[in-house]
């Protein structure tokens, strides 16, 4: 099993490489599924539940499907990427918060007031420009300038 998991382990890594250096350094759905997928898989190839090439392969095809997808999804123009990644929610505009949005995401007040104190910011809501939930989850805010 150890020399198993050597070789998973290096495959895996080739086979990363020939996906797509963003699989793991975002965390949107369509990236989580991804990881939880493909560590599912190649677990199997390592403790010998499934047969060992077969399951290398069946890795490398999902990897290739998940850069394809993305592929399509850059260059979708019919609403596909927003499908595969999902899209920006705004939280906040103008200072007043979008309580239809909130709900509908399932965040709080406490969840902003977390993402602005994040951010470096006041919780003055009257200082910010606008609030997301962006498609990895995480809230970014943008204040208003001096001028406004």
């Amino acid at each position: 099993m150890s020399v198993r998991a050597v070789v998973v382990f290096f495959v895996a890594l080739i086979i990363l490489r020939i996906g797509n250096h963003r699989i793991f350094g975002k965390n949107s759905a369509f990236d989580i599924v991804l990881g939880i997928i493909y560590g599912s898989i190649l677990s199997r190839a390592i403790t010998g539940n499934s047969p060992f090439i077969p399951t290398l392969v069946a890795a490398l095809v999902l990897v290739l499907l998940h850069k394809g997808l993305a592929i399509v999804a850059y260059h979708s123009s019919f609403g596909f990427g927003d499908f595969i990644k999902g899209e920006r929610v705004k939280l906040i505009e103008d200072g007043d918060l979008m309580r239809d949005a909130l709900k509908k995401n399932s965040v709080t007040e406490n969840d902003l007031e977390e993402a602005l104190r994040k951010s470096g910011t006041e919780a003055d809501l009257s200082k910010i420009k606008s609030a997301y939930l962006e498609r990895s989850g995480k809230i970014s805010v943008i204040m208003k300038d001096d001028n406004d």
